[in-house]
């Protein structure tokens, strides 16, 4: 696996973050949309930063295309954050996204009780699907809905004439993903633009995870009688059985990952999640280490041209 660090982070998301901050404290709760297949890498740490202790509803979307089983596991793990209660949507169901109004009453109830507005927050990164979540709350199209990341630009109120005051906020991401795992997994999503990274790369990542976590899918969606051992392998096999067939006879692997991470995306290939909570504390771990030894090699580097500057100076 290449250790592909995402920068992707337009002006808007600068200016984006600056209002929020600046929005922050006037706030009761805090709604974060979380893409349900991928809680942990859809979770802006920029947010977790800003809220200080403010409560929090984490709506887990999109449960419709993640594996059940998995999204109770994290359900339980968020909700272990003091402050945290923790939702499975989907937006096709109306009453399933009233429910988070009921949620930020219980995490705000002294704001009912002097019979004021309770002043909420909606915040996730893009291609969550906020905006068709506001939408649904608001009765009315108010957000611009896409699948293109990043659609809202501005930060809006709306007033939903029901005790709550909601403020849409841009889809934001974060400066960098430092977690290489998480920055594979928010492409294979289609949560950052398919320009950020090389999609082949991004489908061989995801091939071999389903390999370990879902191989019975890959079999039966590929009619495949059993899973090579190598990703390149898998993906030439996944490439023969759709005819992504090149002069020759060779399999176009581009062609066989844009057909994996389509019928992905779109649910195709199933319940899947793609990630699960004790994957994630293994690779902070990595992480951690891998930024304390660039760190040192960054001083070790300081420290040579120092060196060299002060030979070359006698």
């Amino acid at each position: 696996m290449v250790a592909n660090n995402i920068q992707w982070f337009p002006g808007h998301m600068h200016k984006a973050l600056k209002e929020i901050e600046e929005v922050i404290p006037q706030v009761d709760v805090i709604i974060e949309v979380l893409d349900a297949r991928i809680p942990f890498s859809s979770e802006n740490p920029t947010i977790s930063r800003l809220r200080g202790d403010k409560p929090v509803v984490k709506v887990l979307n999109k449960r419709d295309l993640a594996d059940p089983e998995k999204t109770e596991l994290w359900i339980k793990h968020l909700e272990k954050e003091q402050g945290v209660k923790a939702m499975a949507i989907t937006t096709s169901v109306a009453q399933e996204v009233q429910q988070i109004l009921e949620l930020c009453r219980k995490l705000a109830p002294h704001r009912e009780s002097i019979g004021k507005n309770i002043r909420t927050m909606i915040m996730g990164i893009p291609n969550v699907g906020k905006s068709t979540i506001i939408n649904s709350l608001a009765g009315r199209t108010i957000a611009v809905t896409g699948n293109q990341p990043a659609v809202t630009r501005r930060q809006q109120r709306i007033n939903l004439q029901n005790g709550i005051v909601l403020s849409d906020t841009p889809g934001v991401l974060w400066p960098k993903v430092e977690n290489p795992h998480s920055g594979f997994r928010l492409a294979a999503t289609g949560a950052v633009k398919d320009t950020a990274m090389e999609y082949d790369e991004v489908a061989f990542y995801t091939v071999e995870y389903l390999a370990q976590q879902y191989p019975e899918r890959l079999k039966e969606r590929y009619q495949l009688d059993e899973l090579p051992e190598s990703d390149v392998e898998l993906m030439e096999a996944i490439g023969r059985k759709r005819g992504a067939l090149q002069s020759g006879g060779r399999v176009n692997l581009h062609k066989a990952s844009e057909i994996l991470l389509h019928e992905l995306r779109n649910g195709t290939l199933g319940h899947i999640t793609l990630e699960l909570p004790e994957m994630i504390t293994e690779e902070l771990v990595q992480v951690e280490e891998d930024m304390a030894r660039k760190a040192e090699e960054k001083i070790k580097k300081k420290e040579e041209r120092r060196k060299r500057y002060l030979r070359n100076k006698r």
